[in-house]
């Protein structure tokens, strides 16, 4: 009886220490956070109120990086100028997300995420789309940052002719 507890302590002192130092729990919540961070990164660069164009602006830029950073901050003067002209309110849902990829030694990862996007005009009915973006993100000091942004193609759908032949 001695022998069977002493076994069930040591089994369960090497569990314990096993699932404590398991390199997937700190991977796991890494994957989570880069996709918070890139579902969060997404949705402020589809967003933006022509009322409350600084704070936009600067959130662009906050969730940003290096190359989309710089270009973001360059063109800075042409988005406010034309969002103050249009009068837009745009703002985007995350519909879903997904990590893509994940180097955590090179401080690099991809995101894909189902982004609705409503745009908002003075005297016209709102403009809703659904578009695919695919995210790299870099790790900074600050956390994880988009460092670039592109659409997805939808591809092929039941309902579109096939223009394969």
């Amino acid at each position: 009886m001695a022998f069977a507890a002493l076994c069930s302590a040591v089994w369960a002192g090497f569990s314990w220490y096993g699932a404590a130092h398991d390199d997937t729990l700190a991977y796991a919540a890494t994957r989570d956070e880069v996709r918070s961070a890139g579902e969060q990164a997404v949705q402020n660069l589809n967003t933006l109120d022509h009322r409350k164009i600084e704070a936009g602006l600067d959130s662009w830029e906050e969730s940003t990086t290096g190359e989309l950073r710089g270009q973001l901050k360059k063109g800075r003067k042409g988005f406010e100028k034309q969002i103050r002209e249009a009068k837009t309110v745009t703002s985007a849902r995350i519909l879903s997300s997904a990590v893509a990829e994940l180097d955590e030694r090179a401080g690099r990862a991809g995101v894909l995420v189902a982004v609705r996007t409503t745009v908002k005009a003075p005297k016209e009915k709102p403009a809703t789309k659904q578009t695919r973006m695919r995210g790299e993100l870099t790790r900074t000091e600050d956390g994880w940052k988009l460092s670039a942004l592109a659409q997805v193609p939808v591809g092929y759908s039941a309902t579109a002719p096939d223009e394969r032949g």
